[in-house]
């Protein structure tokens, strides 16, 4: 039943959304979809904590601990961001930066974008996930260019080129899958279900899913934002609405990341080798140093994130690449951390923009003066994104760092260096916007402080103490991974 729910709200509030438009309670509905999205995914994630992963309807469905903890995460992530655009989209609109027509279209594909991500997450098919991840690109490319600008069109452009060719070979690699994986279960749909894959690995052709794997480590691989596929998600990020940038940020990189992640245990299982990790790994290092670096060259505010975002999600990758018991948990901590400190981060840079008007960042300063929550927020976020201690963030990339140092020591300085970097370029790029008196043009503005102020404390809570509960929940994760 929670199940139904969980995929049902998003798909039936898209439609709802897109017939009342852009009258006054839009924002109010699509907040309590969200809400009620987050609340039957958290009663979802308490059942399967309980009693174990199960199939749904005809095994079209599988819920396990790595797919609902995701999951759980894409609804509370989305339910926190809608609260945030209410505030922040009515300003947009107040501006005439965006009008009724627009309005209406954003609210309707924003919970389709939560929709075609939870199917993703919870479809028992290879297909079907890649349908899913197909609907999830489609709708942001239209979210990404809804300001209708020379600049934000080419964004969307390039992303739906980019994002089409990686989805591509992702298809292909599917094909492969399927034809290596017909030979032992037959034709027909059941072929393609993760279960059934699980079960008969170590007898699928291990030249054939290997070929296969380098066609999805590409494709999703687009999608996650590795280097050299990375093009695209910074002006995606820039050029898009905040919240987009959140969720696109926060949720959607972590979806890629997992149909890849389910693609390398059905390859280990085929060829009993380490191939599939170390290509993780060698993509994952290669996006920390290209990111690290490209962070200190960036001038406009949420290009800057997004590089950080491209290099956190190289940490986790190259995490899920080294395997491990250690590594994975990292991995998994890593992806919760990033996805709530970064979507907290782009909430108090949107703000940002709209007090000063731009995404220049040599032109925000005194946030801090000119509103303490904001100017905070982005300090404080800054500090748990480069891993300071006590927030989470430090404590998933200890971990990391450790097995990376106990179980591939060459690796080591590679993966020290970019975060060394990552972290200078971010200060010096973040205290002069925070510190300072506030500029004559500096607007006044209500920031929505809740989401923000809700993710950080869950950073710093995470960050000092895990709870049982979660750690069980990572730990039969790591379990469904090896």
């Amino acid at each position: 039943m929670y199940l139904l729910i969980l995929l049902v709200i998003p798909l039936a509030a898209s439609l709802i959304l897109a017939i009342i438009g852009d009258r006054k309670y839009a924002p109010e509905v699509n907040i309590a979809c969200s809400a009620v999205s987050c609340g039957a995914s958290i009663v979802l994630g308490l059942q399967v904590y309980e009693q174990g992963p199960f199939l749904a309807w005809d095994n079209f469905f599988f819920v396990d601990a790595f797919s609902i903890y995701l999951s759980v995460l894409t609804a509370f992530v989305s339910m926190t961001t809608a609260i945030f655009s209410r505030r922040y989209m009515r300003r947009e609109r107040e501006h005439g930066t965006i009008g009724h027509r627009r309005m209406r279209f954003y609210h309707a594909m924003y919970q389709l974008f939560i929709f075609a991500m939870l199917l993703c997450l919870l479809t028992n098919n290879v297909g079907i996930l890649w349908i899913a991840m197909e609907l999830a690109t489609l709708s942001t490319v239209l979210l990404v260019s809804l300001y209708r600008t020379p600049t934000s069109i080419e964004a969307a452009w390039k992303y739906f080129i980019l994002c089409g060719v990686g989805i591509s070979l992702a298809l292909f690699g599917t094909v492969l899958l399927y034809f290596a994986a017909e030979k032992v279960l037959g034709p027909g749909g059941a072929a393609l279900h993760w279960t059934n894959l699980a079960k008969v690995s170590s007898q699928l052709e291990p030249t054939i899913l290997s070929l296969a794997f380098v066609f999805l480590v590409v494709g999703y691989g687009t999608k996650v934002g590795l280097v050299p596929m990375h093009n695209w998600l910074p002006d995606a990020h820039s050029e898009g609405p905040t919240p987009i940038s959140a969720v696109l940020s926060g949720l959607l990189l972590n979806i890629a990341l997992y149909a890849l992640v389910r693609c390398k245990v059905l390859v280990d299982g085929s060829t009993g080798t380490h191939h599939s990790g170390n290509i993780m790994m060698g993509f994952g290092i290669l996006s920390i140093m290209v990111a690290s670096f490209s962070i200190l060259r960036q001038k406009d505010i949420k290009r800057m994130f997004a590089y950080s975002s491209i290099e956190h999600m190289g940490i986790a990758t190259f995490a899920f690449g080294l395997g491990g018991p250690v590594a994975t948990f990292g991995a998994l901590m890593h992806m919760l951390m990033h996805s709530l400190t970064k979507s907290a981060i782009f909430f108090t840079v949107g703000h940002a923009s709209q007090m000063h008007r731009t995404q220049e960042m040599d032109k925000i300063r005194g946030l801090i003066r000119g509103n303490p929550l904001v100017g905070w927020g982005l300090a404080l976020g800054c500090m748990a994104i480069v891993g300071m201690p006590p927030f989470g963030v430090f404590t998933s990339e200890f971990l990391i760092l450790t097995a990376t140092i106990k179980d591939a020591p060459l690796m080591a300085p590679f993966l020290l260096l970019g975060l060394t970097v990552t972290f200078a370029a971010l200060f010096r790029k973040v205290q002069h916007m925070v510190a300072g008196e506030a500029p004559a043009y500096q607007i006044k503005l209500k920031a929505a402080h809740v989401p923000v102020v809700l993710h950080m404390a869950l950073v710093l809570v995470l960050g000092l103490y895990l709870p049982k509960f979660l750690s069980g929940w990572f730990q039969a994760a790591v379990g469904v991974l090896k």
